[in-house]
């Protein structure tokens, strides 16, 4: 797995400029926290999944001053030598939590909280951001596709549709991830065992100017396993018989086709009777050409005769809505050995910040094991979990839902503690399992693609009224 890259100098400017300041203020060993969160599920979607820790830690690990990035900070100017002498001998000392990769999250939650002094806080802010921003939109999208081929294999595409290289090698990550069964991306392999995938492209046919004879010669090297692009000059009239010679002559132990153009829920049907007609039941149909979840949702209720999908651009670039929203705040400052909250005060209801050191925790069904609501806390509070829980309601002020027979779970775990890794890295394909086990747990009224089943995450009381107190302008107190 490649860990090596040191990315430190991915900043915003901003965030240097910023850090010089405190440091020139006497703040650079002030205690603050940051959280990172999002405020809106993508398209429209009951929930998203969390992605992009890896590389966060794989940053945070790495995270130095070279010497060549001191002496670009000295030729930009603005810095003084003091500063460049602090960021020369610069290490990460921050404690930071985050919600494990592939678990469902939901708007507003702390998906990953920082805690250590300033500046190391707020250097950290863009590449935090980048990762978690663009592999949990990659994840929500790809299990949305996932879900919508209704348990038929979907194989990720995008790589030459990425946005840029890291995108498709941590894109096709996050896809595995949430559901894709392999990728085309050999990269993503050999960094992060996403298995690779490909057969043939058209080229390979219009070079060898016969379709016949194309079709062999890929047949004789993969005898095995094989796989026939059948959509280059006639699916029906040329691709489809063509590929059948093929299988009747070489007898490959698993055979299938693939469509890439047209109408392909029309020509999949057409397809399937031929090959059933000549024999050819174990015969597999590949489905590729710019899908998404509505395209595939609508070609399988035409009984579209498809057994695996390829997606691509709409899966890799997330290309129905492709941002995802996160932002990383400042919520507490220590004082004098007290943590003190911070707020963020905006015209717009949903920019206003939730203060203070919090955790994020899930509220478990004993009976069904069904998740239930989510609850954002204080990070001193503590859940009976032998008592109903009233959920408090920040808009009125009466409750609105009463959780009795429950399990808690705390969503976020310690990542780095004084800068020291302390969590146990996980696999890939031990994250994909993850996944796919945390997913079990919502019910599908959460997982509609419209109008999903609103899941509750709600502010703790005493949360509550510390945002409250700040809002109208007084210090919070027990």
């Amino acid at each position: 797995m490649e860990k090596s890259r040191n990315m430190t100098m991915l900043v915003d400017y901003y965030e240097l400029t910023m850090a010089s300041g405190y440091f020139e203020s006497g703040k650079k060993d002030t205690i603050a926290y940051f959280d990172v969160f999002y405020r809106k599920n993508p398209d429209g979607g009951g929930f998203a999944i969390a992605a992009g820790l890896q590389s966060v830690i794989d940053y945070v690990k790495n995270l130095r001053f070279s010497e060549q990035d001191i002496e670009y900070l000295r030729g930009k100017g603005g810095f003084s030598e003091a500063f460049l002498e602090y960021l020369a001998n610069f290490k990460c000392t921050c404690d930071i939590w985050a919600i494990p990769e592939g678990t469902p999250v939901f708007p507003g939650e702390p998906l990953l909280t920082v805690r250590g002094p300033l500046i190391e806080a707020q250097i950290m802010e863009t590449y935090i951001l980048l990762s978690i921003n663009h592999q949990s939109l990659i994840a929500t999208k790809t299990n949305r596709i996932v879900r919508a081929a209704q348990g038929r294999p979907v194989m990720e595409f995008g790589s030459r549709r990425a946005h840029g290289d890291a995108a498709a090698i941590m894109g096709a990550r996050a896809a595995y991830i949430a559901g894709a069964a392999a990728s085309a991306c050999v990269k993503a392999d050999i960094d992060y065992g996403v298995p690779a995938i490909g057969t043939i492209a058209h080229s390979w046919i219009q070079v060898f100017g016969d379709e016949m004879a194309a079709f062999r010669a890929y047949a004789n090297l993969h005898k095995d396993n094989c796989s026939l692009l059948v959509d280059t000059y006639d699916v029906l009239n040329s691709g489809v018989p063509n590929a059948i010679k093929i299988f009747k002559e070489f007898k490959p132990a698993q055979m299938s086709i693939r469509i890439d153009s047209g109408d392909i829920a029309y020509l999949s049907r057409c397809a399937r009777k031929i090959l059933d007609d000549e024999g050819l039941t174990q015969c597999k149909i590949i489905a590729s050409n710019s899908l998404d979840e509505y395209l595939i949702r609508d070609m399988l209720s035409q009984n579209a005769a498809i057994d695996s999908f390829g997606v691509g651009e709409k899966m890799i670039t997330a290309k129905s809505e492709p941002v995802f929203g996160g932002v990383y705040k400042l919520v507490a400052v220590e004082e004098n050995g007290n943590i003190s909250p911070r707020i963020k005060i905006s015209e717009n209801i949903e920019k206003i910040t939730n203060p203070g050191f919090k955790k994020p925790i899930r509220f478990y069904d004993k009976t069904t094991g069904k998740a239930v609501a989510d609850l954002v806390m204080l990070a001193d509070e503590i859940i009976n979990e032998n008592e109903p829980y009233k959920l408090f309601d920040p808009e009125f002020s009466w409750k609105k839902k009463i959780i009795r027979n429950f399990e808690v779970r705390e969503l976020a775990v310690p990542v780095f503690e004084k800068g020291k890794l302390v969590y146990e890295e996980k696999t890939t394909e031990e994250v994909r399992k993850y996944c796919r086990e945390q997913l079990d747990t919502l019910w599908p009224e959460v997982m509609r693609f419209e109008n999903p089943h609103h899941y509750y995450v709600d502010l703790s009381e005493k949360l509550w009224m510390m945002k409250r107190d700040l809002l109208e302008g007084h210090s919070y107190k027990e």
